[in-house]
């Protein structure tokens, strides 16, 4: 289990940096300021306690939230919506479509990006002067590693230490139970898409999720997200069949991957399908670069490994909630991959 070796030494990494005083320096005028490097690789240099703070993606504004940042958040775009209480947050266009007037007009003394903003929209905050920090999670060390970017720039050092070593610890006892396990990992297959069947492959959340779960990803020769053919799916037989809920991105009340896996007559002579090892994971939850992704990760490990982090062993969901989704076209599937590409 050598990622999440890497993953916790980063951990300790981040708890040691904050002792060391990381957290930034008071100049002779008593305003506090700090100096950070953001996901893009630039320079920040950040002044006073940000009070006035937009989030420009929903992973950051989880991360956000998860640092106890809530009355300092302004707004959010519409695509942030977890936890809850973002449907309060007044909204400042789509995740990718960005309105730039709406953000100068919350004047926010701080604002977290992400590159699917677009560069043309970052460049512009930027030269009206605004001050923008860029968070690109692409692993889950990654989310740890901007958990404490976003501590040491809004101030909430302690917070971000004691949220990372939380996320560690919970790391740590699925890694036990996997060191544990019987020889053999099962294979693991991520559908987000059915018309056609759209898998996770190397280089994603998903891959991450579940290696560390003590599985083995069924597509994992594919880079990044991949159609196969039903017949492909076939000869493959994965042993486990994770399907994204909803539509594949959001929370549409009818799970129509697991519907069609279960209900497609070519595939009931899988094994997964034929023993019931078919399991609907929140969307949200197994894509983002936030918090969660651990969230994630426990579910994947209990699915795999009965009880290795509940008391009682999760049942198979299932359950067709609300008649009435449409298939979507190929171009509705390809959307989806593209949000999964930027809504990290």
């Amino acid at each position: 289990m050598q990622p999440t070796r890497l993953i916790l030494t980063a951990a300790s990494l981040v708890v040691l940096l904050l002792i060391a005083g990381m957290a930034g320096a008071t100049p002779a005028d008593g305003e506090k300021t700090v100096t950070v490097t953001d996901d893009s690789g630039k320079t920040v240099l950040i002044r006073g306690e940000s009070q006035r703070i937009v989030s420009l993606a929903p992973s950051n504004t989880e991360i956000l939230y998860a640092l106890g940042l809530e009355d300092r958040i302004v707004a959010v775009t519409e695509r942030c919506d977890y936890p809850p209480a973002t449907a309060d947050k007044p909204k400042v266009g789509g995740f990718s479509t960005v309105n730039i007037e709406k953000v100068v007009a919350m004047e926010p003394d701080l604002i977290f990006a992400a590159p699917a903003n677009t560069d043309e929209v970052i460049d512009r905050l930027r030269s009206l002067g605004m001050t923008v920090v860029i968070l690109d999670t692409q692993t889950i060390d990654g989310v740890l590693h901007d958990i404490e970017l976003a501590g040491r720039a809004t101030g909430q050092e302690e917070e971000a230490s004691t949220l990372i070593e939380g996320l560690g610890a919970r790391i740590e006892a699925v890694a036990g139970k996997v060191d544990g396990r019987q020889a053999g990992s099962p294979s693991v297959a991520h559908v987000i898409w059915h018309d056609p069947l759209w898998v996770s492959g190397k280089g994603t959340f998903q891959d991450e999720v579940i290696t560390l779960a003590g599985g083995t990803n069924a597509f994992g020769a594919f880079d990044d997200w991949s159609i196969v053919s039903l017949e492909e799916f076939i000869t493959v037989n994965p042993d486990y069949i994770l399907v994204s809920s909803g539509s594949g991105m959001d929370r549409d009340g009818y799970d129509a991957i697991y519907n069609y896996i279960v209900n497609e007559p070519r595939l009931q002579r899988l094994d997964a399908v034929k023993s019931g090892r078919i399991y609907v994971i929140d969307a949200d939850v197994v894509s983002r670069g936030s918090p969660r992704i651990v969230d994630a990760l426990e579910e994947v490990a209990d699915y795999l490994q009965p009880g290795a982090t509940r008391e009682e062993t999760p049942a198979a969901a299932g359950t067709v909630q609300s008649p009435g989704f449409g298939v979507i076209a190929l171009a509705g599937a390809l959307f989806i991959i593209f949000l999964l590409r930027t809504k990290r």
